[in-house]
């Protein structure tokens, strides 16, 4: 008992100085934004300018929460928490902002915490291992459930994009075949086709703003040749690269292209069709033999115990 108070105090202890660390950080941080911004309005005294500077108040306690932690992502413990093998996994997921890492980091944090002393109190029965064996298994079931979720949502989204590819593939054909440019092209998938497409239209609304916002094709397109490990979207990248520098008419190659992927559609398809034929062999064996020697052998069985028997009497 003394132990677990002892870990209580610790934690609130632990729990107050890091309140108070954060929230001098933010005042600081706030103190130098307002800073900035008189600065800027005195360069610039612009009435509009100064009410679209102004930002937005959150309105709910998660985004107070938010708020607060931002600043603790990029320290040395936050990068830790949030490594960079969990930026790239939160980037698969589409989830790689301020917002989405600051989330990440406070369930890790949270959770980390949180279970292992919800196993001390309701689980371990007093011992010093049984103490042990709940701090290890509930923080590195805290520490690992998060990242775990993650990697599920990014295997769904990568597994949807790859089956979105062959109908962008074709909209890329059907709209460059009536004489769109690349530009206008992405522009009407990205604004029309946003509910056919919901992952390859965001990620390509991501390329558009970096391409907006001064970068080449090539590099606004980088991360969506990459983000997902997907060697057929990274194809199709290049080639929206190289139509964008050079020309020329794209309808034939697209065409090859989409008959290429889908033909491995089909190849993968058979492929996990055989897997399930010989993960079924092993279900009928489990299932229906027993049920099959009960009715092929069941009455010469019967037959064998009544005759041992009777020879018994």
């Amino acid at each position: 008992m003394l132990f677990i108070l002892s870990l209580l105090f610790f934690a609130a202890a632990a729990l107050l100085i890091g309140g108070v660390l954060l929230r001098r950080a933010w005042d600081m941080t706030r103190t130098e934004r307002m800073l900035n911004r008189r600065i800027d309005r005195q360069e610039n005294p612009d009435p509009e300018q100064q009410e679209t500077d102004e930002e937005p108040e959150p309105t709910n306690w998660l985004d107070r929460i938010v708020m607060h932690a931002a600043h603790w992502v990029d320290t040395p413990i936050g990068r830790q928490l949030v490594a960079e093998e969990d930026r790239r996994l939160l980037d698969q997921c589409g989830v790689n902002d301020n917002r989405g890492k600051t989330l990440f980091f406070i369930t890790r944090t949270a959770l980390g915490f949180l279970l292992p002393v919800f196993a001390w109190t309701f689980i371990a029965d007093g011992t010093t291992s049984s103490f042990l064996i709940c701090g290890f298994f509930g923080f590195g079931l805290g520490y690992m459930g998060p990242k775990w979720a993650m990697q599920w949502k990014a295997r769904d989204r990568r597994r949807r994009a790859a089956e979105e590819l062959p109908l962008l593939i074709d909209l890329l054909r059907l709209l460059q075949g009536v004489g769109l440019s690349i530009d206008q092209s992405l522009h009407v998938i990205e604004t029309e086709f946003a509910k056919t497409l919901p992952v390859l239209s965001r990620e390509l609304q991501i390329a558009a703003r970096q391409y907006l916002n001064g970068r080449s094709r090539e590099q606004s397109l980088r991360r969506f040749s990459t983000v997902f490990n997907n060697d057929d979207i990274n194809a199709i990248a290049r080639l929206i690269v190289q139509v964008d520098h050079y020309g020329g008419a794209v309808q034939q190659p697209l065409q090859q292209f989409s008959d290429r992927v889908r033909e491995q559609r089909k190849l993968d398809m058979k492929e996990k069709v055989g897997k399930l034929t010989v993960k079924m062999t092993g279900v009928m064996v489990l299932t229906l033999l027993p049920a099959l020697l009960i009715i092929t052998g069941g009455a010469g069985f019967l037959a064998i115990i009544r005759t041992l028997s009777r020879i018994g009497h």
